[in-house]
């Protein structure tokens, strides 16, 4: 399939649509967060979520209010560890407070020791948490698995589990993002389209510029055509890209 050829304008609108504009820093205040969901709707459009710490989930429902844009807060974040009731009592806290959607992270750690049934129960715990109206992505922490092969894993026991969206990485930890991690997730999810069940790609983490976001949009709709990613099967979880591409956008 070819690529769109699009121009610095029209690359910068649709990345404003796809981004979950994030800030998961240690220094967040409500009003730094208020800030933050100031720029999560232009005249040029809106994001598609804006992802923040659990305690700052009316902070941000507040600083949206009128928008249309959802809330997305964080779960077992960022270690990614294997108590399966405080994640999914986390997951629950945050529907609660008002979040539309959850990422939570895997128990990689679980994973490379052998251990595939934490994974699953967890994301299982989590899904039931998010209800009927929770988006839940899971977080696989790619850069910390040691091979295509147990990413590819994680992805699977995720996807059974119920996991929506597949997100690489926390951004807390190195290597984040990375094209190879992304397209072996993007095999995964092929694989459950041919099954009639959809789920969706989230990278995330280390996606400052323009040209890196252009290369995991384009790495998607290589496989799925030009057109097909929309915020309901492709986001870029990010926070410093959401400044070039307005200034793009100006």
């Amino acid at each position: 399939m070819g690529r769109l050829q699009r121009s610095e304008s029209e690359l910068a609108r649709r990345l404003l649509g796809l981004m979950d504009l994030t800030s998961l820093n240690p220094g967040d205040t409500e009003a730094s967060v208020a800030a933050l969901a100031a720029l999560a709707s232009t005249a040029a459009g809106r994001v598609a979520a804006v992802c923040v710490w659990p305690r700052f989930i009316g902070a941000a429902l507040r600083g949206l209010e009128g928008t249309g844009v959802p809330v997305a807060a964080v779960a077992n974040f960022p270690a990614g560890g294997a108590d399966i009731p405080a994640a999914a009592a986390e997951t629950a806290a945050a529907i609660a407070a008002g979040a539309d959607e959850v990422d939570v992270v895997f128990p990689y750690r679980a994973l490379l020791a052998g251990d595939e049934t934490s994974g699953l129960e967890l994301v299982r715990a989590c899904r039931a948490a998010c209800g009927e109206r929770g988006l839940l992505k899971v977080i696989l922490e790619t850069g910390q698995l040691d091979s295509s092969a147990r990413i590819r894993r994680a992805a699977e026991i995720a996807v059974e589990g119920g996991a929506q969206f597949l997100k690489t990485s926390t951004g807390k930890t190195q290597p984040a993002a990375t094209l190879p991690a992304a397209a072996v997730l993007l095999e995964v999810i092929a694989a459950e389209r041919d099954r009639r069940r959809a789920v969706g790609l989230k990278p995330s983490g280390g996606l400052s510029r323009m040209v890196d976001a252009e290369a995991y949009l384009d790495l998607y709709e290589d496989r799925f055509g030009p057109g097909s990613a929309t915020p309901a099967n492709f986001r870029l979880g990010a926070s410093s890209l959401i400044h070039p591409v307005l200034a793009a956008l100006r």
